[in-house]
């Protein structure tokens, strides 16, 4: 597995996921402004609409990488976007559930969830598809990746970014990074 990973044709495809998560994941925190000049979007399927980057490139990683046919793709890219607005809403909640404690605390806390509930409802969609792997010790690592990298939502809380993140581009390419390393295993 050591030297799958560090041959060049795999640390390529490590190294281009990485920049494709870093891509939308500056274009995600973008799209807010942009949908706000459309009317009429109700608020769900707004969010789903700010995830549209990282469903096309999860799209492009599970068309490349997995033997999946073009409609499991689609739909992996689909269910990113739903993925998406479950961490959101996880995020949310566990924020205000914490309302009382230190802010730095409740964006942690709300980072944590939201990072960990992103990884884990891509992990359940993407591990149905037909060549998905159905092993849930396969996608630990992505899991935890998703879940730490979520807390940098208390980072960016502290900072006040609003346009910028540190969090999506971390989280989309740290969680890019290891689908594609799920995915080559098979």
């Amino acid at each position: 597995m050591t030297a799958e990973i560090t041959s060049p044709d795999a640390s390529r495809s490590l190294l281009t996921a990485a920049a494709g998560g870093v891509i939308s994941g500056i274009l995600t925190p973008l799209l807010p402004a942009l949908l706000d000049h459309i009317l009429g979007v109700p608020g769900q399927l707004r969010i789903s609409l700010i995830a549209v980057p990282f469903a096309v490139l999860v799209f492009v990683l599970v068309r490349r990488f997995s033997a999946n046919p073009l409609w499991a793709a689609m739909l992996a890219a689909i269910i990113t976007m739903i993925a998406f607005v479950c961490a959101v809403n996880a995020a949310i909640f566990i924020e205000a559930q914490t309302a009382g404690t230190a802010t730095p605390m409740r964006y942690l806390l709300a980072g944590l969830t939201g990072g960990l509930v992103g990884a884990a409802v891509m992990a359940l969609g993407i591990a149905v598809l037909p060549a998905g792997p159905r092993v849930a010790a396969a996608w630990w690592p992505m899991l935890t990746t998703g879940a730490f990298a979520g807390t940098l939502l208390a980072l960016d809380n502290a900072l006040g970014l609003d346009r910028t993140s540190f969090l999506y581009p971390v989280w989309q390419a740290a969680v890019s990074v290891r689908l594609v390393m799920i995915l080559r295993r098979i």
